[in-house]
């Protein structure tokens, strides 16, 4: 989003154009057979697919995403007669939620992950605690909810949750609803469940525009660039159906931890006094105001061996045990003995200057073989997920064999360890190709896929606009008389 564009979510009134109409008026006849009333208004947060810099946006590095048809949305009511939330999904998997907002606690389950209304409770305390809001429970919320982002597919299922709980929840209580502002807050808030992510979902969420692709960088501040991508060029996303929950694991954690630990190293030995601050590569690329090449060199010279035990790094940053655990590891790492620190430095720094190289490309004039650098870009990137950061997963492989064989350029997309590819083709024609390829040499392999219902299994997607809020023309002043 440019700097020009007005940087507040809008209220619109919603119509027969609105390109989620049908799923809405389906939202608000369950809101209503729950409710017995109206809702006051609807809230849109779309997923989003990553297209190059995976695994980056945590040590402060910029990234492409674009936000895709798929989202969360929301049916909202409110009222001073009660303290409580009440929360409905229209997936009938998914358990009614009831809780009084002045004592609800999001507790972080030991095994497995946390059910589904916790990250609603996210955003609605997120709201609370940055808002400063005193009186949190004076408000009382009827909520249904509609998903069709796959769960568990790396395209912000959870994130984009959160942040429409984050949307609803400042809407009602006539918070700011600057858009930085509120991917600040629920990017933040996602910490409230155990999930150290680097705001790149929530960035995308609130400024993502149609038409663009968008290069968000988080160092020293969130800024948004629009990129135009190649024209007639289509991007298709691929669930390869192996779900991952990145709160139900460490993994992701886990990798968040080997980075921060490898910037500390990294600074220490550059003898900063203020290293053990240091946790992100691109904070000590700038301390040191070097290039990303020159620290690619210094991380593989200095980060030279291939595991570090525990008594390696407390010998390297010279902290005791109890130290080292408590400001280090987070709750769900601290059973961590081994750690490959050059690995994944390598891959961040290596990742971060294939973002550039994305960017300049689509921005260069010249339109010959831009679409072969970019794809080239994208198997770069899978190759160095899979292998430096080993995040890949054999379903994410097998894709990625079959869109070479196509000569389509592919990679994982999100947190990994299943979910989703995304991939770049050259024209709308030749996506649909691909996709049958995909559904006749992979989806027809597996047992439990219904072939006639894979539209939000593989589709070709382009960019959309970010989170909205939506109101019946007659109930537009609503939030005026809470």
């Amino acid at each position: 989003m440019s700097e020009n564009t007005a940087t507040c979510v809008t209220v619109k009134e919603l119509n027969e154009s609105h390109g989620c109409y049908s799923r809405l008026q389906e939202l608000r006849k369950f809101y209503v057979k729950e409710f017995d009333e109206e809702p006051k208004f609807y809230v849109r947060v779309p997923g989003r697919v990553n297209i190059i810099g995976e695994h980056v946006d945590y040590c402060g590095y910029p990234v492409l995403p674009m936000a895709i048809e798929q989202s969360i949305l929301l049916a909202v009511g409110f009222t001073k007669a009660n303290n409580f939330l009440y929360l409905r999904n229209i997936d009938v998997i998914f358990d009614n939620y009831k809780c009084d907002l002045k004592s609800f606690r999001i507790d972080i389950p030991e095994k497995g992950g946390p059910e589904w209304y916790k990250y609603y409770l996210c955003g609605v305390k997120g709201i609370f605690e940055n808002m400063n809001i005193n009186d949190s429970g004076s408000i009382g919320m009827y909520v249904a909810l509609s998903g069709n982002i796959p769960h568990g597919s790396g395209l912000s299922s959870s994130s984009a949750l959160v942040s429409s709980a984050t949307l609803a929840t400042s809407f009602v209580y006539k918070t700011s609803l600057n858009r930085k502002m509120l991917a600040s807050v629920s990017a933040s808030c996602e910490r409230y469940i155990g999930t150290q992510g680097g705001g790149m979902d929530q960035a995308i969420a609130y400024l993502a525009e149609a038409g663009c692709a968008q290069f968000i960088e988080f160092y020293p501040e969130l800024k948004t660039t629009s990129i135009q991508l190649p024209p007639n060029a289509c991007f298709v996303v691929a669930n390869s159906l192996a779900e991952k929950n990145k709160a139900a694991s460490s993994d992701f954690n886990e990798r968040v931890v080997e980075c921060r630990l490898g910037c500390r190293i990294l600074a220490k030995r550059m003898n900063f006094e203020n290293w053990k601050n240091i946790l992100r590569f691109a904070e000590l690329q700038n301390a040191l105001n070097c290039h990303l090449d020159e620290l690619e060199a210094m991380a593989s010279k200095i980060l030279s061996k291939d595991i570090y035990t525990r008594e390696d790094i407390l010998q390297e940053l010279q902290v005791s045990e109890k130290e080292f655990e408590n400001d280090c590891l987070t709750p769900n790492t601290r059973k961590m003995s081994h750690f490959k620190l050059r690995q994944r430095a390598l891959h961040v720094i290596q990742e971060s200057l294939r973002v550039q190289i994305f960017r300049s490309t689509c921005e260069a004039t010249m339109t010959w073989g831009k679409v072969d650098t970019l794809s080239k870009l994208m198997q770069e990137s899978h190759q160095s997920l899979k292998h430096l950061y080993e995040c890949s997963h054999p379903s994410l492989d097998r894709l990625i064999e079959i869109s070479e064989e196509a000569g389509v350029g592919a990679r994982l997309t999100g947190a990994g360890w299943g979910g989703c590819i995304v991939a770049l083709c050259e024209s709308i024609e030749s996506s649909k190709k691909y996709i049958e390829l995909l559904k006749m040499k992979y989806y027809s392999k597996l047992s439990k896929v219904d072939e006639s219902n894979l539209e939000n299994v593989v589709f070709a997607t382009f960019p959309q606009n970010g989170a909205e809020i939506l109101v019946m023309a007659c109930a537009r002043d609503i939030p005026s008389k809470i």
